[in-house]
């Protein structure tokens, strides 16, 4: 294996950890600590909310110090940060504890998207297959959270589905300072970094139309991580709930979770290679109408029609992951791309600010077949949001 391959590997394997270890609270709240702590789920799960905050409220300054300074550098930092939040999280006695956990979690975390996909990228001028890849692995990160954690629980308790997966996090932060420790050690001047891609204001027809094209890849982006911050976080529960003829453990209702997610993981090569080869709004388009359709027909279902349909609209919703960043890519030059990448994930994971409280208020008063027909209009409106891209988007060199 290649220097290069091996620091891809690692670029996918923190995109992996990223998205676990920011998951593992809402497999812990739904079935262990509302036992443990004598807690319901709409009261644990708002102390998650600060931990998401961070998670986009903190990509900004990552991004910049990442373009400022290294963003290997920055990589190391979030492997080794994040380990060890994970496992004093483990410590935590009360609610307000574990919210300090999550939250410094969630500091750790936001760094991976502004620095890791601009890495990932960097110098492909075709970025759809490996913009899948990665996201592929951070897909089966989200699904591994709640099989872990569900494994855990059943065999060693809530805590060391912090502690063990933290500890793996730090020792895979040494390795891959070694791995890149020649370019952290490297003295040389920075010189302005050439791009190969066509001025911005040259890539369209006006500026009016760069103008949207940013509008629209922001008010998808918030919609869009509204949509999938409320499926990823609440489906443990809602597998709880919906699958009690199937799923009758917590180890259980944690491999179904795993199912869903993994298989939605696949939806992403395919969106991948499309975006490689055919008509980016096209791609778009699709995605969204079917999230639209596979959302609202989830209210009412039970056991395998449920479990049917959730795989359905997962897909969907991984779907749209690779479509922005892909855009993202295409419009902004290297050395802006970790600040514009940090934004577009401010705006994601602000999506969160919005998510968290509504599944806690959605589920006490109506329950998830309300959260269904809300997340199913909210698809609507990104549906309306990609009639208005553009029909030919250029495709330019990345650098």
């Amino acid at each position: 294996m290649t220097r290069q391959r091996l620091h891809f590997f690692f670029l996918n394997l923190g995109h992996f950890y990223d998205h676990m270890f920011m998951l593992v609270f809402a497999t812990v709240a739904a079935l262990s600590l509302s036992l443990e702590w004598g807690m319901s789920y709409a009261e644990l799960i708002p102390y998650a909310l600060p931990g998401f905050i961070a998670f986009g409220a903190f990509a900004l300054p990552a991004g910049w110090l990442a373009d400022k300074w290294s963003r290997e550098g920055m990589m190391a930092v979030f492997f080794i940060g994040i380990g060890i939040s994970s496992a004093f999280t483990a410590m935590a006695e009360t609610p307000l504890q574990i919210g300090i956990g999550i939250f410094a979690m969630g500091v750790f975390a936001a760094i991976y998207h502004p620095v890791g996909i601009p890495l990932v990228i960097h110098g492909r001028e075709r970025t759809g297959m490996p913009i899948a890849i990665n996201g592929i692995y951070g897909n089966l990160g989200v699904a591994s959270a709640a099989l872990v954690t569900g494994f855990m629980i059943d065999n060693g308790g809530w805590r060391a589905a912090f502690v063990w997966p933290g500890l793996v996090s730090v020792a895979t932060g040494l390795v891959y300072t070694w791995l890149v420790w020649p370019q952290l050690m490297a003295i040389k001047e920075r010189a302005p970094r050439k791009d190969a891609r066509v001025p911005l204001e040259q890539s369209f027809a006006d500026r009016s139309t760069l103008v949207r094209m940013f509008a629209i890849v922001m008010v998808t982006t918030a919609l869009g991580g509204i949509v999938f911050q409320s499926t990823t976080f609440a489906l443990p529960k809602i597998f709880d709930e919906r699958l009690a003829g199937i799923a009758v453990s917590a180890t259980l209702v944690g491999w179904y979770t795993f199912l869903a997610f993994a298989l939605a993981a696949l939806a992403q090569l395919v969106v991948g290679y499309m975006l490689d080869n055919h008509s980016l709004r096209l791609v778009f388009l699709v995605v969204a109408v079917s999230q639209v359709a596979f959302l609202a027909m989830m209210p009412g279902l039970q056991d395998w029609t449920a479990l049917i349909v959730a795989v359905a609209f997962m897909l969907a919703v991984f779907g749209q992951i690779p479509i922005n960043d892909v855009l993202v890519g295409r419009i902004t030059r290297s050395e802006w791309r970790s600040r514009v990448f940090a934004c577009r994930y401010v705006v994601t994971f602000s999506g969160v600010a919005v998510a968290i409280p509504m599944i806690s208020w959605v589920h006490a008063s109506w329950g998830f077949d309300m959260l269904f027909w809300v997340l199913a209009a909210t698809a609507l409106l990104i549906t309306a949001a990609v009639l208005m891209l553009p029909r030919a988007i250029p495709r330019t060199a990345v650098a």
